[in-house]
């Protein structure tokens, strides 16, 4: 149980907000008081919400210790993200985006089904953790914030046309398979003069070289990286070759699982990246079903209730008394779009109408006729005409196409938007040991 909630701890102690611990000051008198480590903009960030970060980085990595940098260098990564976090809580409130406490409810449910517990056995594990219960749920609702900074940030930049997709697919470069990567990134200031360029390049050639002196990749990742998933080793999970820029995945054609680039120079900084796997795409071969459907929906002249008689009644008529669906459909249901066509809803995969849809429909025989059910939309008498298996494999490359370059576009832009508000933030590092040797004497980061 510890293991399953790991990670989820430390993200949460990484977004730990200041007043949490100095609640928890107060409380106990006999403690010593807060010190102030750094400054971010005209909030604060406490000794005590760097250590239990800490700890909870020392904790997710406790059955491999070795992977952990000396704690000066931790301590730094740790600061980094607590400040990061805090920049763009702050941001999120001056953009007006709050979380209410039903959203909170909504992902301490969902945190509690991904680790197979109730919302109480959650707390309690939290509890047993050593974090206040108030501090976890204050978290989550920083977490969810700066979720939706970030879509807000994407969606009002990020589109994707036929036209880009025509020309990804059409392209000599174009590669498809999926690759497990790791990547460590050294980051390039905004506006960075020769000098700073010189430095990064200096400290993306430093981490090489302890990779190829026998360090872990991951530890180097904890160690060097200035990515914001440098303390899980820098692992970027399985993604497809269309999602990578260009030129990084020419580089990672010519490597071998186990191998590790050269210094990468891209748009934010150096990148060094690892090849853990790769695999290549098969076939997409999709169960389609064709089904036709009466819906009856409540409104300011129907009732629920009598949304659901009426249904009943539809439902009787076909089945009883054996009247026509397609008929009723044209004169009784309320779905604009299948009505017409006596509630064909033409061929599609199990999931395209929903799930409540999906459900009855796996229930279903060849041309059984459903019972009255209900969904968001309203009533559904549902009749399943039939399944067939469909080679989806060129929609399905289409679809992660455009996904790709969204998810591409996407990651450069909330990546600028990161440097620019960690440019444009007074940062300064109180506590002199937590100074970044390379950062300017005085504590204040450019």
């Amino acid at each position: 149980m510890k293991q399953l909630l790991a990670p989820l701890l430390l993200a949460m102690a990484i977004a730990l907000p200041a007043h949490a611990q100095l609640l928890a000051s107060a409380a106990s008198p006999s403690q010593p008081l807060d010190r102030i480590v750094a400054v971010v903009d005209e909030e604060v960030i406490l000794q005590s919400e760097l250590d239990q970060a800490m700890a909870s980085v020392q904790q997710q990595y406790a059955g491999q210790p070795g992977q952990l940098p000396p704690k000066a260098v931790l301590e730094r990564q740790v600061l980094n993200r607590l400040v990061l976090m805090k920049l763009q809580v702050q941001k999120a409130l001056e953009q007006g985006i709050r979380v209410s406490d039903q959203d909170i409810d909504q992902a301490v449910a969902s945190v509690a089904a991904q680790n197979r517990l109730t919302p109480d056995q959650l707390r309690m594990e939290v509890i047993r953790s050593g974090t206040s219960y108030n501090a976890f749920r204050h978290q989550l609702g920083d977490q969810l914030t700066v979720q939706r900074l970030q879509q807000s940030v994407v969606q009002s930049q990020v589109t994707v046309t036929d036209s880009e997709i025509n020309n990804l697919l059409s392209s000599p470069s174009y590669k498809t398979g999926e690759v497990h990567l790791a990547h460590i990134q050294i980051s390039i200031p905004s506006g960075a003069d020769a000098e700073a360029i010189r430095a990064s390049a200096e400290k993306a050639s430093k981490a090489l070289d302890a990779i190829h002196g026998g360090m872990d990749f991951n530890a180097a990742a904890i160690r060097y990286s200035d990515a914001s998933d440098a303390l899980e080793g820098g692992d970027l999970g399985w993604r497809r070759l269309d999602e990578i820029p260009p030129a990084f995945a020419d580089t990672l054609s010519t490597l071998k699982p186990g191998e590790v680039s050269t210094a990468l120079r891209g748009p934010t900084g150096f990148h060094i990246l690892k090849l853990i796997d790769q695999r290549q795409p098969s076939q997409q071969i999709v169960t389609e079903f064709h089904a036709r459907q009466i819906l009856i929906k409540p409104s300011e002249l129907v009732t629920p209730a009598q949304a659901e008689q009426k249904a009943h009644d539809l439902y009787t008529r076909i089945v009883d008394k054996h009247e026509d669906f397609a008929k009723l459909a044209k004169e009784d249901s309320d779905d604009d779009t299948t009505a017409n066509a006596g509630g064909d809803m033409d061929w599609f995969p199990l999931k395209a109408w929903g799930e409540t849809v999906a459900r009855q429909l796996s229930s279903l025989k060849d041309n059984e006729v459903s019972q009255p059910f209900q969904s968001e939309a309203g009533w559904h008498i549902l009749q399943r005409l039939g399944t067939r298996e469909s080679d989806q494999t060129v929609e399905i490359q289409r679809s992660e196409a455009r996904q790709a370059i969204g998810n591409r576009k996407a990651e450069q832009v909330y990546d600028d938007f990161l440097r620019d508000l960690r440019s444009n933030a007074y940062v300064e590092v109180v506590a002199p040991e937590l100074r970044d040797p390379d950062a300017p004497a005085d504590g204040v980061a450019p």
